[in-house]
């Protein structure tokens, strides 16, 4: 009986391990961008301000959310990777400078993943569209940002982005 207890005790304990592992490398996922990245800022639009299961929060596109590949391109598939080559202007903004299918060898760039393909016209979720706030700084923020603001985001070097803060423009 010893032997059986041994094994279901050393069972349970891998099986908790196994689960605190993968919630340490969720957090991890989810952690890595804002320690590594670079700071940038893309320009905004609020969608929603709500949802009942997830909380006050504003939806957000981006100027970057559309993007077009280059004729020699062929269409992407929905939930395939894109990357977007990132250009920053006088005003320190960054831009789409590019698109492509395939991982840029250099330069700033964000990954993202097609939702909806209309031939090279690209609608692209980079997983930073929601911006989660109290309700009352979650309803102000989405009556300042009907005049547009800016998303404060860190990038990594392999592209993943993690939003910072949404700054209205004033």
């Amino acid at each position: 009986m010893k032997l059986d207890n041994k094994k279901i005790m050393y069972g349970l304990i891998a099986t908790i391990a196994l689960q605190l592992a993968v919630l340490i490398m969720e957090y991890g996922n989810a952690v890595y961008p804002l320690l590594t990245g670079t700071e940038i800022k893309i320009k905004v639009v609020p969608v929603d301000p709500r949802s009942l299961f997830r909380g006050n929060y504003a939806r957000l596109n981006y100027d970057i959310s559309r993007v077009s590949l280059p004729e020699e391109s062929r269409a992407p598939r929905v939930n395939e990777v894109i990357y977007v080559k990132l250009k920053q202007d006088r005003d320190g903004l960054y831009f789409e400078e590019g698109v492509s299918l395939s991982k840029p060898d250099s330069g700033l760039f964000i990954k993202g993943r097609a939702r909806h393909a209309h031939s090279r016209d690209v609608q692209v979720r980079y997983g930073i569209e929601a911006f989660f706030a109290p309700k009352e700084k979650a309803l102000d923020l989405e009556r300042e940002l009907r005049a547009g603001g800016v998303a404060i985001i860190k990038l990594t070097k392999n592209g993943k982005p993690a939003l910072l803060d949404i700054v209205a423009n004033k």
